[in-house]
């Protein structure tokens, strides 16, 4: 693994940090603002920004709108733009799901009507996935879809749909035939959320945000030529994984926001010299892992760079990105005391509550796109070879 960047990648680095802090003002100074589901319009002007650059998704091929990057410049990029807190606006759905499997999978008259749009800022996407029943066993779902003419005629609910109350598509799976094996039944559907029949219900999460809805499907037609792939083989389509930026490293770089946040407030603190030692020490080890993090994102950019697919590396990086982050919030509430528990907006929070907020918002991390106990399953079968039972 090569620890060096090329004056090249330097060169990106600065150049991603002057448009950031152009287009971003009040981002990359003090406290990261948390982004939400609140400040939507925000983040669609921010991914305007991106798209006027060329930058809203510059990994993808250029045949399809992309700038053909290398991966070492995509986590580059990623990593500047998590640093600068700067907001998503849906594009981890349409940059990071959709438009690679479209890539893929996509028809010629599915590419060429969808990815433009993605590119240019224009359309949102929500993920139909996850329901009731079914969660880590996502094949198990149950969403029908029944053959009509030229339509299906889908009906089923899907749940912590995140953004389906801002998003214009849905990338679906459905069941198109119950007698088969739970993973052969599945189609990947494409859905305009304008489609008859489509109900959003809000839910709220612990920390006060509505990002996640319930999503309710009755009697909706959707086009057989929405369907992506052949029928009944939505699961392969859905699991494919393009050769993309998986390195996780947006979530080390905010961390190491939080980080240098907790020295900027540990410095201020007027405690005795040993606690302050506590301190420092603690904040050394939490500062350590976090570079072990970054060393494990850029391995992983640097095998696929070389051609070589990671695979229990991801996993690896997936783990401890996501339980660093909430080893670091759960210091920072715990630091401040009484103060350190106090909301955003709260007379005596500490950093606007960030520390309150990143606690509960980083729980969920370590559960979706596949559970903490999930991934060591995967650690231990694929990395180290042990058997499945």
């Amino acid at each position: 693994m090569e620890f060096k960047f090329t004056a090249e990648h330097e060169a990106l680095r600065k150049e991603v940090r002057d448009f950031l802090a152009e287009a971003l003002p009040n981002r990359g100074v003090g406290p990261v603002r948390p982004t939400s589901q609140e400040n939507w319009e925000e983040q669609l002007a921010f991914n305007k920004k991106l798209a006027k650059k060329g930058w809203i998704a510059p990994a993808w091929p250029k045949e399809y709108g992309g700038l053909g990057w290398s991966h070492i410049n995509q986590m580059i990029f990623s990593e500047e733009l998590s640093y600068a807190g700067a907001p998503d606006g849906g594009r981890v759905f349409n940059v990071g799901m959709i438009g690679p499997t479209l890539i893929v999978h996509g028809t010629p008259e599915q590419k060429a009507e969808h990815l433009p749009r993605i590119t240019n800022a224009e359309v949102t996407w929500c993920q139909g996935y996850s329901e009731p029943g079914a969660g880590s066993d996502l094949a198990s779902l149950q969403t029908r879809a029944v053959r009509d003419g030229d339509d299906y005629i889908v009906n089923g609910q899907k749940i912590w749909t995140t953004g389906a109350h801002h998003a214009d598509w849905c990338f679906l799976l459905v069941r198109t035939d119950p007698d088969a094996p739970k993973h052969k039944g599945i189609s990947f559907l494409l859905v305009d959320m304008k489609t008859p029949g489509i109900t959003v219900r809000p839910l709220i999460n612990m920390a006060g945000y509505h990002e996640f809805n319930e999503v309710f499907f009755e009697d909706v037609r959707v086009p057989v030529r929405n369907r992506v792939g052949e029928e009944n083989r939505g699961w392969y389509v859905a699991m494919t994984l393009l050769d993309f930026e998986r390195s996780n490293v947006a979530s080390i770089a905010a961390n190491q926001r939080q980080l240098e946040l907790l020295m900027q407030l540990w410095r201020e603190r007027r405690s005795g010299e040993a606690y302050r030692d506590i301190l420092r020490h603690r904040i050394a080890d939490l500062w350590v892992a976090n570079e072990v993090g970054r060393m494990l994102a850029y391995r992983i950019a640097w095998m696929q760079e070389a051609g070589r697919i990671p695979n229990y590396e991801a996993s690896v990086i997936k783990v401890f990105a996501t339980e660093l982050a909430q080893r670091i919030t759960n210091f920072g509430v715990n630091l401040f005391g009484p103060a350190g528990a106090l909301e955003p907006d709260s007379k005596y929070a500490v950093a606007n509550g960030i520390f309150e907020k990143g606690h509960l918002v980083n729980v969920a991390p370590t559960i979706y796109s596949g559970s903490s106990e999930i991934q060591r399953n995967i650690i231990a079968q694929r990395g180290l070879g042990l058997p499945r039972d």
